[in-house]
This record gives C-alpha cells, structure tokens and sequence, in this order.
C-alpha cells in the first residue's frame, strides 16, 4: 500500500536524516548523508549516484540524493543543513557572488567552500558553414541564448569577453528552451552557441550538412583569459579531446569549468570535509568506469583551482598530504576567499544601507556595490 507523506513529515525526516550525520564523529565518514544534485537524467545526478553508490559499496555509508532543477533548489538544503553536500555548478559561483537568484535580499553572497570538481569543457560551436572561425568573428552573427538560463548564458558572456565582445555584438537570438539554442544551428536559425561538447545536438550538427566547428581560446593569449577571468574567475583553459568534432586526434582549447563541483557550507568541520575527499579518493576504482567522463574524478584534475567557490580547508589539507596543492592552488584560493569576503562585507553595508528600498532599488544599489568591491580588489 502506498503511503503519502505531508510535506512538514517530509521535511523533518531530511532534517532528522542530516542531523544523524552531522551528529557521527567528525574524523569517519557518517553512516548516513544527504546530497543535492541536479535532475535525475543529468550528468550532474549521475556523478553524485555513481559516487554514492561507492561511498556505500566500500563503507556502508547510506545516501539519498536530493535531485533539484534549480540553483536554489540544490543550494538551500546545503546552506539549511538539512543535506551534507551538493553536487553543484554554476550555481556555486552565482550563489558565492550574490548575483542571478542569488541577487534577493533573502541570499546575497554565499559562504561556501568546494572539495574537489570535475573538469569540464565550454565553448562557442559554430555551423562550419558559417564562416567564424575565430570567437571574433561572431560578430555581427547570430548566436543563440537560452531564456531564463543564467548557467549557460553568463559562460557565454565569458566565452564572448575572450575577444572583447558583448551581446551588444553580436545578432543575438533568446531561444525559449536549451533545446531550441542547441538545435538552431542545425535548422539555420543561428550560426552558433555555447554548450559542452558532448550533448547529443552538437553530435547531430556534426553529422548534418551544416557541419560542426569550435573555435578556439587559446591558453597563450594571456590579455584575452584576463577578460574571462575577471567575468568567470571559476574559469581557465582547457584542452578537450571528446566531443562533437573533438578528438585525441583534433583536440580544441576551450573553456574549462567545474561540473559537477562538490560544495559545503564553511563551517563544516575540517575533520569531516577531509573523510569525505579522502573517501572519494579511495574509492575512485569503484566509480570511475561508470563513464568516459568519470576518470576526470582523479584528484589529480579535480583537485586544483579554478572553482566556483574557495576550497575548503579540510580538503586542502589532505590535497598537500597527497602532494597535489600546488603554490599556485593556494595563490588562487586567496585570491579567491579575498574576493568573497569582500562581496560578503559589500552585501552587509548595502543591506543596511537600504533597509527600506523596493527590490528594483535594492537590486540596483547591490549591482553598483558589487562592482565597486570587485574593483577595488
């Protein structure tokens, strides 16, 4: 028989559930976790199964993914501690920014810290009919956006910067779905995109008479990585060999990024954050032939900067214990941890300093804060 549960049920189970584990000893791996993730279906949820699915497999340890279509939906029970962990994405820099949903009074900027991400590559795939070779050549072109998709749309402003180019230059068209922006291309409704290289429409632009190319960003053009850094400080050069049009033998320099990264709040204890790398270390055998992709799970790769948000001190302790953090590692994370703090004190003034604005003043007043605190930096 078929039990229905109310929502006030449900949620005090999660709270009891996570409670239970934070309630564990802090030096092992707790006997039950939460973890948010995407959709079931995406790539996001299918990293967080196959490592849960490790996790139980050489510790026993019993874990219910919280699967969410949005941002909030996978951050709020993190920063509740109503769940462990997230297996996150863009949203971690969004929600470390205070921008996008994360702009709300309720929000603000985040005090977050990530443990380790998988590699990930981003670009600009253009019909090879199109005649852009070069991500400068976009202009005037027209590229297609997905409405309502900050994920996508603010790595595509990044990808843009790269030759110093806006939306403002380019013939851009709002698609109403991921799957109009990536199916454009094929039916000759935009001449390019941004997406991975891996979805199954850049596979079917390949094959079609249109044809498939990627342009390149290349990591010698220090000024140009500037630009993206600054717009897309989880961002840095990547060289992707899988992929539509992509090979070991064609390799392209892309934009790389962490999907998906996993996130805690700051003060989970050091003690734990450090048994939940070290599991996922010792258990990478278990998961990483669950796809071609899963090997980048190798803290070799997963453990560096860039990210979305600063490590967490627990996992960069077991990362020099490894001899995995490099100066340049810990360069970035305090820059980075600068960078937050900086927002995070920006966000206070502004919130104290408009207590009584409408939300459309609010937002405007943050906007012009924030960019003064980035700045300034």
């Amino acid at each position: 028989m078929m039990r229905v549960f109310s929502r006030p049920l449900i949620a005090a189970a999660l709270a009891t559930c996570a409670f239970a584990s934070h309630a564990a000893d802090d030096d092992t791996l707790p006997s039950t976790m939460i973890w948010t993730a995407y959709n079931v279906g995406s790539a996001g949820y299918a990293n967080a199964s196959a490592v849960a699915d490790a996790f139980g497999k050489a510790y026993g340890t019993r874990i219910r993914i919280q699967p969410s279509s949005t941002a909030i939906g996978r951050l709020r029970p993190v920063v509740n501690e109503r769940a462990d962990l997230g297996f996150l994405s863009s949203g971690t820099f969004f929600a470390t920014e205070g921008i996008i949903d994360f702009a709300d009074r309720e929000w603000g900027p985040q005090d977050l810290r990530v443990i380790a991400g998988k590699a990930a590559a981003f670009g600009m795939p253009t019909a090879a009919d199109a005649d852009i070779e070069t991500i400068g050549d976009v202009r005037g072109k027209r590229l297609a956006y997905v409405a309502g998709n900050p994920s996508v749309n603010v790595k595509c402003d990044a990808v843009l910067a790269f030759a110093g180019l806006t939306r403002d230059d380019v013939d851009l068209r709002m698609f109403p779905t991921y799957t109009a922006a990536m199916s454009a291309l094929k039916q000759d409704k935009a001449d390019a995109t941004c997406t991975l290289t891996t979805p199954s429409l850049m596979y079917e632009l390949a094959e079609s008479p249109r044809g498939i190319h990627w342009p390149e960003m290349p990591a010698a053009d220090k000024e140009a990585w500037d630009r993206v850094t600054r717009m897309a400080p989880y961002a840095s050069p990547y060289t992707e060999t899988v992929g539509a049009g992509v090979s070991e033998d064609d390799p392209v320099e892309l934009m790389g990024y962490r999907y998906p990264q996993i996130v805690v709040r700051a003060d989970t204890s050091e003690a734990r954050v450090y048994e939940i790398i070290k599991a996922l270390d010792e258990t990478f055998d278990i998961y990483s032939n669950v796809s071609a992709a899963m090997p980048r799970w190798d803290l070799e790769e997963a453990g560096h900067a860039p990210m979305g948000a600063p490590f967490h001190p627990g996992a960069i302790r077991y990362l020099e214990e490894k001899g995995i953090w490099t100066d340049e590692d810990q360069a970035w994370n305090d820059k980075r941890l600068k960078r937050l703090e900086a927002l995070q004190s920006a966000w206070k003034e502004t919130v104290e300093a408009h207590p009584d604005a409408s939300e459309e003043a609010f937002a405007e007043a943050w906007a012009e804060r924030r960019a003064a605190a980035i700045e300034s930096l």
